[in-house]
């Protein structure tokens, strides 16, 4: 696909370990950047490098999401595209390898890009992708941040704990490619944290934070969330300040809040997620008729 332009591509499926890919969009369903923040934290905390873009070219309208131009160190002036790079981050031996995607999302031709994104994951054999989102919601800034986990892969789903997908209607990118992927068989988790609706365009590290740490839970790979604990704390203090200032505003998060309390995890306890889902792609791997770990 000449929309998909690789830098490093040679023997990548034979010489990654166990690959997942995570991808992330900034738009509609990325309330505060909260998940390409995430995205972008792994990224940086981890040795990563380029080795693959999507060309921009075909899939944005200007006019919306315009190129910047910008001095460098230099004080060079450089232009800059919209970007969807493709990262990857080699772990410790046995450990899992991460490809990572935090870009923008496309106005134009869902399709060709989802099948762009789809085609990453074949050619780096990647084994699990995982999206993450962030929506504004009814959780209150004073509780954690809730997670909704997701698989369109009944069997996947079942074994996980997670939800099957029940929505009907308009979809965005993620849609298409959740579809996309399911046609090709790889399998795909959607995680999804809520924003406190009254504080949706701010930085949010405490929802990021809530993504890394089921990211983590789901896939067995460090993403030191605790670092981001004190980030987390202080934006929640900025907000108890100016909540705190609005008498009707407080009473409503004081509603939240009961109503919150009275609700359930949205997400399965997650100790053991990641042995489930190495569990569940050994027995794909395996096939139907070879049986199960220690059936024999």
């Amino acid at each position: 696909m000449e929309e998909l332009r690789w830098i490093a591509r040679d023997d990548l499926a034979s010489d990654l370990e166990h690959p997942l890919l995570v991808v992330a969009f900034r738009g509609l369903f990325d309330a505060s950047g909260s998940a390409t923040t995430a995205v972008e934290w792994l990224a940086g905390m981890m040795d990563s490098n380029m080795v693959g873009e999507i060309d921009p070219e075909t899939f944005f309208d200007f006019t919306q999401e315009r190129p910047v131009i910008r001095f460098d160190g230099d004080d060079n002036r450089r232009l800059t595209w919209p970007q969807n790079q493709v990262m990857l981050a080699r772990t410790a031996e046995g450990s899992r390898d991460l490809l990572m995607v935090s870009g923008v999302e496309p106005h134009l031709r869902w399709r060709t890009f989802a099948e762009a994104l789809t085609e990453v994951a074949l050619t780096t054999g990647v084994e699990t992708v995982v999206t993450l989102g962030a929506m504004v919601g009814m959780t209150p800034h004073t509780r954690p941040l809730a997670v909704t986990g997701s698989s369109t892969n009944a069997e996947l789903a079942d074994r996980l704990g997670l939800d099957r997908p029940s929505y009907q209607g308009p979809t965005g990118l993620v849609g298409v490619l959740h579809d996309t992927l399911d046609r090709a068989g790889t399998p795909v988790i959607s995680l999804r944290v809520s924003v406190p609706h009254y504080v949706p365009d701010t930085p949010n590290p405490k929802a990021t934070r809530a993504l890394l740490r089921w990211f983590e839970q789901v896939s067995g790979i460090n993403t030191d969330y605790a670092d981001m604990d004190g980030p987390a704390a202080d934006w929640q203090r900025q907000v108890d300040k100016a909540v705190s200032g609005d008498t009707e505003l407080m009473q409503y998060v004081q509603r939240l809040e009961e109503q919150s309390d009275q609700s359930e995890d949205l997400m399965p306890s997650g100790d053991d997620l990641a042995a489930e889902l190495q569990a569940f792609l050994r027995e794909q791997d395996r096939g139907p008729d070879e049986g199960v770990p220690g059936s024999g």
